[in-house]
């Protein structure tokens, strides 16, 4: 192999090799930024074939109802808990903020946190629907065919 090909076949590799790592690094950077979407089931079942079920720490959003009756407010700060449910178990959620104005028992929300248990989710942003009509496709997915009953529920003392 001459010189001048030797040096042409060199600058490809350390091209090809600065846009790999380049590649590498971004998606790493980025695996810190993803949220996936989950549905209350999704997050005690499993999610997809395999029901790969999120860790505790990860970052996600969780979209539901919010359960009827499940809504416990502290009185001495802005301290909030409430479940959500969509056709299956029910999930935990705690917000430390102040709710949107359209937040109310059995309503369409979105939730985006950090999973603190496998059924508990502490965010740090709470999202209603605007109106009737609108709902994140995501959610409104989720939630077909869920009958808008209030579930027998008991909440203990002290919350």
């Amino acid at each position: 192999m001459n010189p001048r090909r030797k040096k042409r076949l060199m600058a490809i590799v350390a091209i090809i090799f600065g846009i790999g790592t380049s590649v590498a690094l971004v998606l790493f950077a980025l695996q810190e930024n993803i949220n996936l979407f989950y549905t209350p089931s999704e997050l005690i079942e499993g999610k997809g074939p395999d029901k790969q079920k999120p860790y505790v720490g990860q970052k996600l959003r969780i979209g539901g109802m919010v359960v009827p009756g499940s809504v416990v407010r502290d009185e001495d700060s802005l301290f909030v808990e409430f479940k959500l449910i969509d056709t299956g178990p029910l999930v935990t959620v705690r917000y430390q903020g102040i709710l949107p104005d359209l937040f109310r028992e059995g309503q369409g929300i979105v939730a985006q946190g950090h999973l603190t248990a496998p059924d508990t989710i502490e965010a740090f942003e709470v999202l209603a629907k605007h109106d009737e009509e609108y709902m994140p496709a995501e959610v409104a997915e989720a939630v077909k065919g869920i009958k808008h009953e209030k579930p027998v529920y008991n909440i203990p003392k002290g919350y």
